[in-house]
């Protein structure tokens, strides 16, 4: 699955899916926020580094459509009817993943401002949380993207491909 994140203007961005199983997706704005980070970019990398199986991006890949609408009007309709029947038994792996992911974007955004020097010092749920080994290889992941994303002009693109994970 190749997944397109695309700047907009200010900390706006567009996330367009490209995958092979399930209804071809329309692309979705993100929640903006960070010139540096973009939340959906830094769930990507906190999926891929952290193997996440059935977080965001490993349950677009299998085919569901998250947050993301089909393209085609009729399969968005059907889809609508679908995801309140499963959102209402998603099972609790997918709940723990999707949790997981969430905390680990909330661990590494901190850190890596703290360590370019945008942020003084770390929240104090950081800091009492301490911080596993595997948010330091996240940290690392969020460095080599954050440059390439600030240094795009507006509608350049990043394009990453989601393995997943085995």
């Amino acid at each position: 699955m190749r997944v397109v994140f695309t700047k907009g203007t200010g900390t706006s961005y567009a996330v367009a899916v490209h995958r092979e199983t399930g209804a071809a997706l329309a692309p979705r704005n993100g929640p903006g926020g960070h010139q540096y980070l973009p939340h959906d970019l830094v769930h990507f990398l906190v999926e891929t580094e952290a193997r996440i199986k059935s977080g965001v991006y490993g349950r677009l890949a299998a085919g569901d459509n998250g947050l993301f609408w089909p393209a085609d009007p009729v399969e968005r309709a059907k889809a609508a009817r679908r995801r309140r029947a499963k959102d209402a038994k998603s099972s609790p792996e997918v709940r723990a993943d999707m949790v997981r992911s969430e905390e680990l974007v909330g661990l590494a955004v901190p850190l890596w401002e703290l360590r370019r020097g945008h942020v003084r010092e770390l929240p104090a749920y950081v800091t009492a949380k301490g911080v596993p080994a595997v948010v330091e290889r996240i940290v690392a992941r969020c460095d080599d993207h954050a440059d390439r994303w600030h240094a795009l002009p507006v509608g350049g693109s990043l394009t990453l491909t989601w393995v997943p994970p085995a």
